[in-house]
């Protein structure tokens, strides 16, 4: 009820500031919040598209170990290292990135909590599987994690009352279910991430693997 009470709250102060506006500039208003939203919505996509599509976001170059008096152990630690930023940094970063464009969803889109919370889901989802595809795969992943959120904007600005701020400011009150229902779907995306990881460093290992053996057999 307090989320909900501070929502009220600052549609009735919107309401008050936006009565004593001149009926004449109301609508220059109203396009103004628009724009400004749009505008946060549309950077935030940009800047962090390449981010979200990269696939290695923290760099294991186990090669460079080869060389060294006890390599087995030192690629150990290096590997517990690596596993561990995935574990514990990667999932900030993923929650930062799904909270965020989450929020923007629920301000544009007039839907369902659950349904805008699948939808960023899918959308982050299928941008980390895109990203581990070979060669193409992060060029597809970041046009993907560009293209989908702005195309989810051109939708929003179809739907009728997408220009309302009173339904933009109060679906805030959306925001305090949000935080509950976050973390199944942020557990499904950091699961799926680690999977992906996994079976990347498996096929690592396998190919110095294989060019060890190919080094000996030409000597």
């Amino acid at each position: 009820m307090a989320w909900e009470d501070i929502v009220l709250q600052t549609i009735g102060t919107y309401k008050s500031l936006f009565s004593a506006v001149p009926p004449v500039f109301q609508s220059f208003v109203t396009l103004f919040l628009i724009v400004v939203l749009m505008t946060v919505y549309s950077v935030f996509v940009w800047k962090l598209h390449k981010f979200i599509g990269t696939k290695n976001l923290f760099e294991l170059n186990l090669n460079q170990y080869n060389k060294l008096s006890h390599p087995f152990y030192i690629k150990l630690v290096a590997i517990l290292l690596y596993l561990l930023e995935y574990i514990i940094i990667l999932p900030i970063l993923i929650l930062f990135w799904f909270a965020m464009f989450s929020i923007f969803l629920i301000l544009v889109m007039d839907l369902e909590l659950k349904i805008i919370l699948f939808i960023s889901a899918a959308v982050i989802a299928t941008v980390r599987i895109a990203s581990y595809i070979p060669k193409y795969g992060e060029t597809i992943a970041r046009e993907i994690a560009k293209l989908l959120p702005l195309n989810l904007l051109a939708i929003a600005l179809l739907t009728p009352k997408f220009f309302d701020i009173e339904r933009i400011i109060g679906n805030f009150s959306k925001l305090g279910e949000f935080f509950s229902l976050i973390l199944h779907y942020l557990a499904f995306i950091i699961i799926l991430e680690m999977l992906l990881r996994f079976f990347e460093l498996i096929l690592d290992l396998l190919e110095m693997k294989d060019i060890k053996v190919e080094e000996k057999e030409k000597d």
